[in-house]
């Protein structure tokens, strides 16, 4: 069975086909960051999950993504609301200027400007596929070289990786990083974004260190 997006057409395989995988990546992260316990540095701290897709956004087709990183930012300590879903477009520019700017959510309660937001789909080659150009207008700072690592771990497994638009940067206080709507595209995201987390959020809140664990 395999996963196909409709960003660039890459087939992967489902991550629940990939043994262990899920529970791998998270097992990993921790790992990476210090060892046992390490992964809770977003303690404290709010993150978000938008699902750029108008399929799921009507409810139409099941969410595979946005629940997986979702598990992955609480993993990481983080207070993550269930993901949020705007259809291709310009609509998730709303979202995302709501959720940057902490204004009332979706059921019109205050919220916290999150510090980390993940958005997942909407970063192919189709026309309505405009989630890069709508995040790139709210960035203070781009950064580049991490849009190049994912980019990397993605075409370790499908030629097609280089497709996706998506951009990373910073927000204010908040580092944005677009990812493909593929779980596969996901899985790797959160590869590489585990390690690197811990960092960029201490910079963010100008420490001279990662946050302690």
């Amino acid at each position: 069975m395999t996963t196909v997006s409709a960003e660039g057409g890459d087939a992967r395989r489902s991550v629940d086909e990939v043994p262990g995988s899920a529970d791998a990546v998270q097992a990993g992260a921790s790992a990476s960051v210090g060892g046992v316990g390490a992964a809770r540095f977003g303690a404290g701290r709010s993150a978000a999950v938008v699902v750029v897709s108008t399929p799921t956004a009507r409810g139409l087709e099941d969410d595979r993504s946005g629940p997986r990183l979702v598990e992955w930012l609480r993993a990481c300590g983080y207070e993550c609301p269930s993901p949020r879903y705007a259809e291709d477009g310009g609509p998730v520019g709303d979202v995302l200027r709501e959720l940057l700017g902490g204004g009332a959510d979706s059921d019109g309660d205050a919220q916290r400007a999150p510090r980390v937001v993940v958005t997942t789909g909407g970063t192919g080659l189709n026309l309505a596929d405009l989630t890069p150009q709508v995040t790139e207008a709210l960035l203070d700072r781009q950064t580049p070289g991490i849009m190049h690592a994912l980019w990397t771990a993605g075409l370790q497994s499908t030629p097609t990786a280089v497709m996706s638009q998506g951009v990373a940067g910073v927000a204010g206080t908040a580092f944005v990083v677009n990812l493909p709507g593929s779980t596969g595209g996901v899985r790797d995201g959160i590869a590489v974004l585990t390690p690197l987390l811990p960092h960029i959020q201490a910079q963010l809140e100008d420490c001279g260190e990662p946050p302690a664990l």
